[in-house]
């Protein structure tokens, strides 16, 4: 059977595609929630990685977030600017910036307790159905990284 790139080339084949627009219509979930609170969804994803650790650095966060300095950076000044975290050089190594959170951002997190539940409120699929894509979604993320940890 020869490859057929014409069939391989539409829309309705392509994995990507349904992971990216599911992806934008989640995360679209939160702007409703997270307006009142002046939070963007990525804000909102490193206030939970903070309540669950407090004083991590720029690089822990942006490894436990799949993001990179360039994009946690300028977000994270912000959020600086907005008085929920503290950005501070660590004694070690200069080099490296440890994030903590301030009165303000610990406080936030009781405001924004209700979130999880309003926004899975919102997903339409059964509750086995939604724990089986959480699972599949996160073993393909770990295949993504033991793959780009082979440097392939």
């Amino acid at each position: 059977m020869d490859y057929d790139y014409q069939e391989a080339m539409k829309l309705i084949n392509q994995l990507c595609f349904p992971l990216y627009a599911a992806a934008r219509h989640v995360t679209g979930l939160y702007t409703p929630v997270l307006k009142p609170l002046g939070l963007t969804y990525t804000q909102y994803i490193v206030f939970l990685v903070l309540w669950e650790k407090d004083g991590l650095t720029v690089g822990e966060i942006g490894e436990r977030l799949l993001l990179d300095n360039g994009t946690l950076s300028p977000l994270l000044k912000k959020m600086e600017q907005a008085g929920y975290v503290r950005r501070e050089r660590s004694r070690e190594d200069e080099r490296v910036v440890v994030i903590t959170l301030t009165e303000a951002g610990r406080a936030l997190q009781e405001k924004a307790k209700d979130i999880p539940a309003k926004v899975a409120g919102c997903i339409d699929l059964p509750p086995e159905k939604a724990q089986t894509l959480y699972g599949l979604l996160y073993e393909l993320l770990e295949n993504q990284k033991k793959t780009e940890g082979a440097g392939t």
